[in-house]
């Protein structure tokens, strides 16, 4: 009887000289040999060393073992489960060796409303290169953007020709109120909020810890959409409704091809990276085992710090076993 065609061969491991920042796999088996993860389908096998990958894209019609999710685990690496080229993530798992400084950053940044004035602007200097963003209130901020999104819807239309009012949408429903292009543009946008979660989540970053949006678990994914939507979500919308093609399906797979054809993960990640730590400070991504000091920021983490051990108001008990004549005798207690 022939082995399944899941179960992989021996072969060498293939040396990667850079860290790979994001690996979609998708229709294959996933297993471990090693410090590599195997993935195989049924034309091929392959093998990637796992301390390698910053964050792995499950995509559908995939299966991994347990094996290799201890493996990504112990690397470091991010498990993200999404739709179709990284569209839609469903649910993420973490290992615990992965370090919290970009985590720290963010969470330092967003509670210092100079700092998070600071980001935010940043952000929005993304979307308008031409300008100086840099003495702009966030009101100010604001008016700029719906004038530029306003724009963008307009001239959208008189380049597809597609009739345009006003955006409608209900949210949670990117069906359920709206012309054609108003659910297209919900179903698109959607799509890419699981693409931006999955590369946030992938990086250490919190989804929630947001610059611009706030009070919701995907504050900081609203904020890193709203970076490419002029680029991909609305142009997409429009092209699918003067072709006629309406279903969420037909935005969600629109948004998948343009999503790898102009290579927007790797740029997702280099932008959050330039938002966090804009002067290009090295943020550590492993687990460093510190501890926080209020004087010293951190110090060695695994260590006994009490340095008064012996001082002469504090003892130290040493109790030996129990002896076996039932004899309880004396313990002694060594100042």
């Amino acid at each position: 009887m022939p082995e399944p065609w899941w179960k992989a061969g021996p072969q060498d491991l293939h040396r990667l000289e850079d860290r790979i920042s994001s690996l979609y796999v998708e229709r294959c088996h996933i297993d471990r040999d090693d410090n590599a993860v195997v993935l195989v389908n049924k034309a091929r096998t392959v093998r990637v060393p796992a301390a390698f990958l910053a964050v792995m894209l499950i995509g559908p019609g995939t299966r991994i073992t347990h094996a290799a999710v201890a493996l990504l685990a112990d690397s470091g690496t991010a498990v993200c489960w999404v739709g179709e080229q990284g569209v839609r993530m469903y649910a993420a798992g973490l290992g615990p060796s992965r370090g919290s400084q970009l985590l720290l950053r963010q969470a330092w940044l967003v509670t210092r409303p100079r700092e998070r004035l600071d980001v935010a602007r940043r952000m929005y200097a993304m979307r308008f290169p031409d300008e100086d963003t840099s003495g702009l209130t966030m009101q100010q901020l604001r008016g700029r953007e719906g004038a530029r999104i306003r724009r963008l819807y307009t001239e959208n239309s008189q380049r597809t020709g597609v009739p345009w009012k006003k955006r409608a949408y209900k949210p949670g429903d990117a069906f359920a109120t709206g012309d054609d292009v108003n659910r297209l543009l919900s179903a698109a946008h959607s799509a890419l909020y699981g693409i931006c979660h999955a590369v946030i989540t992938g990086l250490g970053a919190s989804p929630a810890l947001g610059f611009v949006h706030t009070g919701s678990a995907i504050s900081f994914v609203l904020d890193i959409a709203d970076l490419y939507k002029a680029q991909y979500s609305i142009p997409s919308a429009f092209d699918l409704a003067a072709k006629g093609l309406t279903s969420e399906r037909d935005a969600r797979i629109a948004l998948r091809d343009a999503v790898v054809d102009g290579r927007l993960l790797p740029r997702i990640v280099s932008d959050i990276k330039a938002l966090l730590a804009p002067n290009g400070e090295e943020l550590i991504d492993r687990d460093i085992g510190a501890l926080w000091d209020e004087e010293l920021g951190t110090v060695e983490g695994g260590r006994n710090w009490d340095d008064t051990i012996f001082d002469e108001t504090r003892y130290l008990s040493v109790v030996g076993p129990e002896p076996e004549n039932g004899d309880q005798g004396e313990r002694k207690t060594t100042p």
